[in-house]
């Protein structure tokens, strides 16, 4: 039978770690930042995330665009999603506080849909987090801001890299 350290319990939930050491070469001393990387995602992988292959800055977006109508079965017209992702998403008024707090706390806005009607967009469902999709990226790299950046490995929920 197997003992496991109990890290987090509440009523609802327990999460549980078991720790099962690696196989090693002999005489291996490090692991090379590649390989580390491709271990990470092939972790991840085998955890149920899906591994996102991407090209360019418009294929990143489309994905967001497909998880979000997914997550809120709902598909937007081509003029709601340049509103909504101009308006919301990519809003060029607001810092990182800003969209770290909607994320955070401001998760559903609202779509004003093409026949003027107003719509909830969930941005990530905190009642019912397996509703939520996850995938991994790796070496994105952004030239917004102040430097440019490269990220080794990114989560993204729903399409929104966090």
């Amino acid at each position: 039978m197997n003992t496991y350290n109990v890290i987090a319990s509440t009523e609802e939930a327990t999460v549980v770690a078991e720790y099962t050491p690696g196989y090693r070469l002999e005489g291996q001393k490090y692991q090379s930042e590649a390989a580390l990387e491709k271990e990470f995602i092939e972790q991840l992988v085998s955890q149920g995330y899906e591994y996102f292959r991407f090209s360019d800055e418009d294929t990143f977006i489309e994905n967001l665009r497909r998880q979000l109508e997914k997550l809120n079965d709902f598909a937007f017209t081509e003029s709601e999603w340049k509103r909504f992702f101009s308006g919301s998403l990519a809003n060029a008024n607001e810092g990182i506080v800003e969209k770290t707090r909607k994320i955070q706390e401001d998760y559903v806005q609202v779509l004003k849909r093409d026949d003027g009607s107003s719509k909830n967009i969930y941005l990530i469902d905190k009642n019912n987090i397996h509703n939520n999709r996850l995938q991994v990226i790796n070496q994105y790299e952004e030239d917004a801001g102040h430097r440019a950046a490269r990220y080794d490995v990114t989560i993204l929920v729903n399409g929104l890299p966090l």
